[in-house]
């Protein structure tokens, strides 16, 4: 876990508040987890979504 990622505790709390996907099409890339911190560092940080770091 990196610096400014969700805990497991925030985790717990924000889990059931995400909308259920209809598990139709190909499979996610990321983990829910995974985008939901990076949209964060992304907000965060102000920089541009290509120059993320790759997890």
């Amino acid at each position: 876990m990196a610096r400014g990622d969700l805990t497991d505790a925030q985790w717990a709390v924000l889990e059931p508040l995400l909308p259920n996907g209809k598990k139709l099409g190909r499979p996610p890339t990321w983990a829910r987890r995974q985008l939901i911190d990076g949209i964060r560092f992304r907000v965060r940080t102000g920089i541009p979504w290509r120059d993320l770091p790759r997890a």
